[in-house]
């Protein structure tokens, strides 16, 4: 199934860290943290502005993001858990 995000919006796979163990005790899943880094997926066309131009995203797909532990919204599609988000919650680009 392929998805299309609407105006500013940005779907993105969150990365999942690598496993840590505190003192040999291993962590349940439910007790980790989200991940903050994830892999853009789509991007929307871009906002309108007030004059009607429409503002191009500065991400891409493919590229590596910092994002917000709680930003977003969280969906299911096709059993993959992805985030969609505006690109104004976006923290930054891993390069």
């Amino acid at each position: 199934m392929k998805v299309t995000p609407l105006s500013d919006r940005v779907l993105i796979k969150r990365l999942e860290a690598a496993e840590e163990k505190a003192g040999g005790i291993i962590i349940p899943d439910t007790a980790k943290e989200k991940p903050q880094q994830g892999e853009v997926v789509a991007v929307g066309p871009g906002r309108m502005t007030e004059d009607g131009k429409r503002l191009t995203p500065d991400v891409k797909k493919g590229q590596r993001v910092l994002i917000g532990k709680y930003t977003g919204t969280e969906v299911k599609i096709e059993g993959h858990e992805y985030v969609i988000l505006r690109e104004d919650d976006i923290l930054g680009i891993v390069a």
